[in-house]
């Protein structure tokens, strides 16, 4: 028997004024300005709202891989996502890299973790064919000098090129 479809969550925001506007969700929870990329002023953007709503759901979908091969993420697992906006002619696309950390697993498991988020990541779903994605993984623990923040593809990585 077929398994039924289930909506688990319905997110509704109103947005008023476009890239130069405002975003509120129902819920109140969220409640943004927007401008527009590289424009002065204190609101974000449609970029960097995907880069963030993407990157944490592929985390998500990391652990959701991680227990089905029965094992854990390292704790201080990190995401960077970058978000391009481009421009060809007259037709705006986007391009995507997602640059992420797991300091301390082994190459391949890491990157077979990484390979079945993709393929569980909803955002990763909506943007195959549509976007052009490359998702570099790193598992060597370095840190910005100065810093206590690990440097997010310092050392070895592999990279996963995944076309539009």
């Amino acid at each position: 028997m077929a398994q039924q479809e289930r909506v688990l969550y319905t997110a509704k925001v109103h947005t008023k004024g476009g890239r130069d506007g405002t975003s509120r969700s129902s819920d109140g929870r969220l409640d943004v300005r927007l401008s527009s990329p590289g424009a002065p002023g204190p609101g974000t953007n449609p970029e960097q709202m995907f880069a963030a709503g993407w990157s944490a759901c592929f985390e998500g979908a990391m652990g959701i891989a991680a227990r089905k091969m029965k094992m854990s993420l390292p704790a201080d697992v990190a995401i960077d996502a970058e978000v391009d906006l481009c421009k060809t002619g007259d037709d705006f696309f986007l391009r995507a890299r997602l640059f992420v950390s797991l300091p301390g697993l082994e190459g391949g498991v890491a990157q077979a973790l990484v390979d079945a988020a993709h393929q569980s990541c909803p955002y990763s779903k909506a943007t195959r064919g549509n976007v052009d994605v490359a998702i570099n993984v790193n598992t060597t623990v370095t840190t910005i000098p100065g810093s206590m923040e690990p440097a997010i593809g310092a050392g070895s990585s592999a990279n996963t090129h995944i076309g539009s």
